[in-house]
């Protein structure tokens, strides 16, 4: 049964994620002549550096991401210690609104955040009625290009992966080393820079990367404020103009190295030489007294409410029947939802995303059981690479593995039904199972070592079977793990949006993500609030996933975030 487990797990990373990408560089250093002969060329990388648009891409693409990193460690590493290391009034009923801005890609909070921060959006014309800021000269919030508005919405959505990844880091703090250095003399600040900060460096360094990679990938933001000049949109472009074919090949592979550079500069220095002796923190933090503990309050929930502005915007657009030169919409309707059931494209995106999302969840749930077993209960060789396949699509952006998919997969005859571009259905469950799986792993992973490995034991002593003692021993003892990853896999690939925007090319197949970019592509002027509206109910469903999620986890949500 091993064997055969290890078979079926090797075939398909190897189908669906080894083959992908070395097909993908194979198909950048390679090109096909008149006669069908293979030659090496690195003419495609030339045109990359030679090319203005292209070089102006990179540029932008990695500005976005080192500014996103920055301002979301210097937002999210004061909220971590604040949550980890202190109480203070309402903590336990804001801790988990630190979720919220996860729970909406950041490309849906640009249509809402255009309606607040436009020149002539709300903030503008709050500012002017109270004399502050003249309509005449309003305040460019979202910058000429959307470049502003671009890096503003990543550093919203993501930083409460970096909360959770520095707050497990601080979790597992030696308490007694910040006493002792607070014996000695040493200042809140000194004990910060010299003992917490060093040894919470790997859960820092953990976050800034996939912030930083989140946000150098990211697809949709850059296209909804039509922002063309970035990596992901090349990508994207080339992926619908079979023409630039190898140039996307090009733009992919060099993502790749560059992920893969950041990935080792991390480990180099991220991890390196960090040692503590690990004991739990206290039961319960010491609490912040008085004024000390109300500014915290305030400080926390005022930039809550600035972190789902984007929400709050886009909640406000699906209801607004009226919304022009208003702080506020001044008349409200139902319509846009009745519209969202009643339009072909919108109706049929919501069933096609819950098909795919069910389906690759509980794909997600059989390999990640499968894996999870293997890594915790068998011993074989070639676990470490097993543990190191089924994590690596958390570091994998998704815009790679999607175009890998495309460019692999391009098949015709009688393999044209796993063509993404006759039927994405099948790859598209596929790519949803690979980007979520180290979610199950995880929670699979955490529910194995909880659950005594002597139960099982004393079952087969009394002569019960293997399959017998998982489904009455084992399996409910990690239900709720299995629980909570299965409900965060189903949650997040109902709103992917690189494998969605990529693969799913035809208006019936469309995903709830790809349906919204068609239809803010429309002309029409209730564009907005229809996309708006499919979007609130896409976060409902994520919201409350979360949520019933965090409520079977606990604080071990935040290690799914941990790379």
């Amino acid at each position: 049964m091993k064997r055969l487990t290890l078979f079926l797990l090797a075939l398909f990373f190897g189908c669906f994620l080894i083959y992908p990408l070395l097909s993908l560089l194979g198909n950048a250093f390679f090109l096909v002549d008149d006669q069908g002969r293979r030659q090496f060329t690195l003419s495609f990388f030339t045109l990359l550096a030679e090319n203005r648009l292209y070089r102006a891409s990179f540029l932008n693409s990695f500005e976005i991401a080192l500014l996103a990193t920055i301002f979301t460690a210097l937002v999210s590493i004061p909220l971590a210690l604040l949550f980890t290391r202190t109480r203070f009034p309402g903590c336990d009923l804001l801790r988990p609104l630190l979720l919220a801005p996860l729970i909406l890609p950041p490309f849906v909070g640009a249509l809402g955040i255009k309606h607040l921060f436009a020149r002539f959006g709300t903030i503008n014309l709050l500012l002017d009625h109270l004399g502050l800021v003249p309509l005449r000269t309003p305040i460019d919030w979202l910058g000429e290009s959307g470049f502003t508005g671009i890096v503003v919405l990543e550093v919203l959505h993501l930083f409460p992966i970096f909360v959770l990844s520095v707050s497990a880091g601080l979790a597992g703090l030696d308490g007694s080393l910040l006493e002792a250095a607070a014996n000695l003399g040493a200042s809140p600040a000194r004990r910060f820079w010299t003992i917490t900060l060093p040894l919470v460096r790997p859960g820092v360094f953990a976050g800034a990367s996939l912030v930083f990679i989140g946000a150098f990938t990211d697809l949709g933001t850059p296209l909804i404020f039509n922002f063309s000049a970035t990596v992901p949109t090349q990508i994207f472009n080339a992926s619908v103009d079979a023409a630039n074919e190898q140039v996307g090949n090009a733009f992919v592979v060099t993502t790749l190295v560059l992920v893969f550079v950041f990935f080792l500069l991390v480990r180099r220095f991220g991890l390196a030489e960090v040692v503590s002796a690990r004991m739990a923190p206290a039961e319960t933090p010491p609490a912040l007294p008085g004024a000390r503990g109300w500014l915290a309050t305030a400080i926390v929930a005022g930039w809550l409410l600035i972190a789902i502005l984007p929400h709050l915007g886009v909640v406000l657009s699906s209801f607004a029947d009226r919304w022009f030169f208003t702080m506020l919409p001044s008349r409200y309707s139902m319509g846009f939802y009745q519209q969202v059931f009643s339009e072909k494209l919108t109706a049929n995106s919501i069933v096609n995303s819950l098909l795919y999302s069910s389906l690759s969840a509980f794909l997600d749930l059989a390999l990640g059981v499968s894996i999870a077993h293997l890594l915790v209960r068998a011993e074989f060789r070639g676990k470490a690479l097993l543990d190191g396949l089924a994590m690596l699509p958390l570091a994998l952006p998704g815009l790679v593995l999607a175009f890998a998919l495309l460019e692999t997969y391009n098949l015709q005859g009688w393999w044209s039904w796993i063509n993404p571009r006759n039927n994405p259905v099948f790859l598209l469950v596929v790519s949803y199972a690979l980007r979520r799986l180290p979610y199950m792993v995880r929670a699979a992973h955490a529910g194995y070592q909880q659950s005594s490995v002597a139960l099982e034991e004393a079952s087969y002593s009394v002569g019960a079977g293997r399959w017998h003692t998982f489904r009455r021993i084992t399996l409910p003892l990690v239900m709720p793990s299995l629980l909570a990853g299965l409900i965060l896999t189903f949650c997040f690939a109902m709103l992917e949006v690189s494998d969605s925007l990529i693969l799913a090319m035809e208006a019936r197949f469309a995903p709830i993500t790809r349906a919204i970019y068609e239809v803010t592509g429309q002309p029409s002027p209730d564009s907005a609030g229809l996309a708006c509206a499919l979007g609130v109910l896409a976060m409902l469903i994520l919201g409350g996933g979360l949520w019933f999620a965090s409520r079977l986890m606990g604080r071990r949500l935040g290690s799914f975030f941990r790379a």
